[in-house]
């Protein structure tokens, strides 16, 4: 049987782009495409599914919405849509620095994750711009920690997305942030930090082992108060939790850290205590302008 060529191209619903699942030949055939759905997706359960028929959020490869009673029909591809019946709000909002036909620079709160993931969806930061501007194809062209607050670029254009992710990829983009940690009198700044770093335990955080160096960050003091003091902070590279690491490194973890010097889990609707970590600036020579462009977050740490 072959594949039936598709024009469908299913809409954003609420912000939301289709998943595309393909419906390969099974030598044991499922009864039914609720049966296949269930079995691929154990983490999804039946009444999720049910729940996804019921409101019309599943399609077949020419647009036509799909039932609990419809056939399992291999070598062909059907969509369906995402939803969570329950998400916190995130009581936050972003802002929209500049705007081009190619990009968005945007300013992104503390705790707002960048895309959809586990038990976030409305309450990201790409679900929440797609709703605004009605655009489909916006997609981050970098990330920043859900609890890290500052500047993010998304792309706006299939067709130049690929030159500013690489302008990234090759570190062309000169970034600073800040950070408010403790003072130590017996720190010296300036100094660069180079630490090798892989994966930690618990598996989501990182660690400092021994070998080749693979972070490096340059560190400067601003100000400080005795107790606390604002550091700023340029990376050369971009390691997982790289600056979190670097300064834990110093004994001077970021302030209200939750994963550095121990993890501490927090419950998700607790936004008191933001994890006190900005990316300030973003810097970069435009391939397609050839502009220099220069972003400066309108957000402030403090030291009180």
């Amino acid at each position: 049987m072959q594949t039936l060529h598709s024009t469908f191209i299913p809409p954003m619903i609420n912000g939301v782009n289709a998943s595309q699942v393909y419906l390969p030949k099974l030598e044991n055939r499922p009864h039914s495409l609720f049966d296949f759905l269930c079995e691929k997706f154990p983490h999804i359960t039946p009444t999720e599914w049910q729940q996804r028929f019921q409101d019309q959020l599943i399609f077949d490869e020419q647009g036509q919405i799909l039932t609990l009673h419809s056939m399992y029909l291999e070598n062909t591809h059907i969509y369906y849509y995402r939803f969570l019946a329950h998400e916190i709000t995130v009581p936050f909002k972003e802002e929209i620095l500049f705007e081009n036909e190619h990009f968005i620079a945007i300013d992104k709160p503390h705790f707002l994750t960048i895309s959809p993931t586990g038990k976030y969806l409305q309450e990201t930061l790409l679900v929440r711009l797609k709703k605004q501007t009605q655009n489909p194809n916006l997609t981050p062209i970098h990330r920043l920690d859900r609890e890290t607050a500052g500047l993010v670029l998304f792309s706006k254009c299939p067709d130049t997305r690929g030159i500013y992710q690489q302008l990234f990829a090759e570190r062309q983009v000169q970034k600073l942030y800040h950070a408010i940690a403790p003072f130590h009198a017996d720190l010296k700044f300036p100094q660069t930090v180079q630490l090798r770093m892989e994966k930690g335990h618990p598996f989501y955080t990182m660690q400092v082992v021994t070998g080749e160096v693979n972070s490096l960050t340059e560190i400067d003091l601003i100000e400080h108060n005795f107790k606390w003091a604002k550091y700023q902070l340029k990376p050369e590279t971009g390691k997982q939790h790289q600056l979190r690491v670097h300064l834990n490194h110093l004994n001077i973890p970021i302030k209200n850290d939750p994963f550095y010097p121990e993890v501490s889990h927090k419950d998700d609707a607790d936004f008191n205590q933001p994890l006190q970590l900005l990316a300030k600036e973003l810097a970069f020579f435009d391939p397609i302008s050839q502009q220099k462009m220069h972003f400066i977050s309108k957000k402030e740490l403090t030291l009180a």
